[in-house]
């Protein structure tokens, strides 16, 4: 008795191949085992398949990236300043030179506790190393003879009044006020107000006290008091008299 053994299946790819052959067909034919191949590279292993590279840490100025530069700035030049070099202030602080080294190069954000080592170690206040993170604030620029004019005591004498801007905020810090005298009228000796005032001649001449004392300002002088101090011109000498006031007040800080 003659024993017959079955061929094993080669699958629906070499029975569909060898229909199309006796039809006449095209010889290649998509089935599932063909996909399956072309994504397994024919050995049954997924082939890998590349992946897209990860999005580069932003290095720029802006969220998480602004803060690790900003650490890295200050920590890479007091390191300089005070002349240690990378391994001896990893001795100091017990921080390893690798930790340093991406720290300095804003490749990693170290913790608090990390931090604190490290301002200890370079001998700086701990908050030294977020300065520079305030957001930019507006800066003030007024054209020439741009600046409005403020009514105080002498405006209705022949004295002007500009004000060269100001800062916005919930206190006024400093007051930049450009005074014009035009007239040999009444002058006004006992202002007096808060802060620390600045005065700096532009032109023409004029006797300013200062309490008991009486100061010749010529162009190019300057004087600075106290605010709270009956100050004020005295003697018109020579007009047109310009001359920048600037107060500073206490900003409470």
């Amino acid at each position: 008795m003659r024993v017959v053994t079955p061929r094993r299946s080669t699958g629906g790819t070499s029975t569909a191949r060898t229909a199309a052959r006796r039809a006449g067909g095209p010889k290649a034919v998509v089935t599932s085992t063909s996909s399956t191949k072309a994504t397994t590279g024919g050995r049954g292993r997924p082939r890998s398949t590349p992946t897209q590279a990860p999005p580069r840490a932003e290095s720029d100025e802006t969220g998480s990236g602004r803060v690790g530069w900003v650490i890295a700035n200050h920590v890479r030049r007091r390191r300089q300043d005070i002349g240690l070099t990378v391994g001896q202030l990893a001795e100091r602080s017990g921080i390893s030179k690798g930790m340093l080294s991406k720290i300095e190069n804003a490749q990693t954000s170290p913790s608090l506790a990390t931090l604190e080592r490290l301002a200890g170690a370079l001998d700086m206040p701990l908050t030294s190393l977020f300065r520079g993170l305030a957001e930019e604030r507006d800066a003030v620029f007024v054209k020439a003879d741009s600046g409005p004019e403020i009514v105080r005591q002498g405006t209705r004498a022949g004295h002007a009044y500009q004000l060269l801007g100001s800062l916005r905020g919930p206190r006024k810090q400093v007051e930049p006020l450009l005074v014009t005298l035009t007239e040999r009228a009444e002058v006004f000796p006992s202002f007096q107000h808060s802060g620390i005032e600045l005065l700096y001649m532009l032109s023409g001449t004029m006797d300013y006290s200062y309490g008991k004392q009486q100061y010749r300002m010529e162009p190019g002088d300057t004087l600075q008091f106290e605010g709270d101090i009956p100050h004020g011109p005295t003697l018109l000498v020579t007009l047109p008299i310009r001359f920048l006031s600037i107060t500073f007040y206490d900003s409470g800080l």
